[in-house]
């Protein structure tokens, strides 16, 4: 019996603790949500509760769709139309590099000079063998006209005619070999002396005065910077929107700059991994374009319909996004989602629609300060 009323005291005592902390666990909620200001109103209003909204005051002016252009962008890399890459034809040192990255050169500029000692040589050679040629061919001229003359009176025999005329033509055979011989030596001496075949700039210089020029090797890279092009991957979808010679926006993010180009190649192949086709876009471009910079092609699309409503209707009130609404003669206050800016007029996405007239304020000196900003 007295286990009995013990074990019920043990339980009036658990439920009282827990009552206590019941009630101590409300007070606390109450008074976070009072602290988070969930028993006021989240828009203050100037008006007791239950009053109509006030006149309108102020000039009213209506929610309107206006067309705006629409547009995507594909990114890609300027790329200069006229590249090109300087190698050697001849085995030398090089004795004299005349040039740096970014330096601008002239068409014919001598960039680098390959040593032609050796060169040289061969060349007095070959013009060495054909004067011996010229004078080998000169003796048989005169060998085979005296041979004619002699066959027509029969002092010589027909095999000897034709063995002074057999020499005359391999002396021809030389001596066209000679020259062919020097042609290429002369060749080779001026490919030891490397000149720019364009006007343009410098990207890279690949030898130094003592390397070793090797056939093939390519020593410098110049490019034209008077004719650039970007170059874009475009997706499928976009790419049947353009067309060869279609102007078109290219905007070049490193710079902050925008300008127009005309598409000059669409590449008809689409990369395997990305199904992108390349378009290149070439034009006038700004000052300051390089080989490698970033950029996009804006590719145009149909145009949208956008409502908007001048900016200044539009206030702020914590996270919301108030404006008033001309209702029978009133302004009642509505809460907006808005989008874009665009100028002195702002996009609703959502609580208002077309035709609907909003309440402008009047403009303060420091409401047009905010309008120019």
């Amino acid at each position: 019996m007295t286990s009995f009323r013990d074990s019920i005291k043990q339980g009036t005592r658990w439920v009282g603790r827990g009552a206590v902390l019941l009630v101590f666990s409300g007070g606390v909620i109450v008074s976070l949500l009072w602290l988070a200001g969930k028993f006021s109103p989240k828009v203050p209003t100037d008006r007791p509760h239950g009053q109509p909204p006030p006149p309108i005051a102020g000039e009213l002016a209506p929610a309107r769709l206006i067309e705006l252009p629409r547009s995507e962008s594909a990114v890609g890399t300027i790329r200069a139309v006229h590249e090109t890459s300087i190698g050697s034809n001849v085995l030398g040192r090089v004795v004299e590099v005349d040039l740096k990255s970014g330096q601008q050169v002239k068409a014919g500029d001598v960039l680098v000079r390959i040593d032609d000692t050796e060169l040289r040589a061969r060349l007095q050679q070959a013009n060495a063998a054909v004067e011996k040629a010229e004078a080998a061919r000169s003796q048989a001229a005169v060998d085979e006209q005296r041979f004619r003359a002699l066959i027509e009176s029969q002092a010589v025999s027909q095999q000897e005619y034709d063995n002074r005329a057999t020499a005359l033509r391999l002396a021809d055979a030389e001596l066209s070999r000679a020259r062919e011989t020097a042609k290429e030596a002369q060749a080779m001496l001026e490919w030891a002396t490397i000149r720019s075949p364009i006007d343009g700039t410098v990207i890279n210089k690949k030898v130094d005065v003592g390397d070793m020029a090797t056939p093939g090797q390519v020593l410098v890279t110049l490019f034209d910077p008077t004719r650039m092009q970007l170059v874009a991957s475009v997706r499928e979808s976009l790419t049947r929107r353009l067309r060869l010679g279609q102007d078109i926006g290219v905007r070049i993010d490193g710079l902050e700059e925008e300008c127009h180009g005309t598409v000059s190649e669409i590449v008809p192949e689409a990369e395997t991994a990305s199904r992108t086709f390349q378009v290149k876009v070439t034009g006038p471009c700004p000052a300051g374009i390089y080989s490698g910079m970033f950029g996009r092609i804006v590719i145009p699309l149909e145009e949208e319909q956008v409502l908007v409503v001048p900016r200044r209707a539009v206030r702020k009130v914590g996270q919301l996004e108030l404006l008033d609404v001309a209702e029978d003669g009133r302004a009642a206050k509505r809460a907006i989602r808005t989008g874009r800016t665009l100028g002195d007029q702002v996009e609703v996405l959502s609580g208002l629609s077309e035709g609907e007239k909003v309440v402008l304020p009047a403009i303060t000196e420091t409401a047009e300060e905010a309008a120019r900003d």
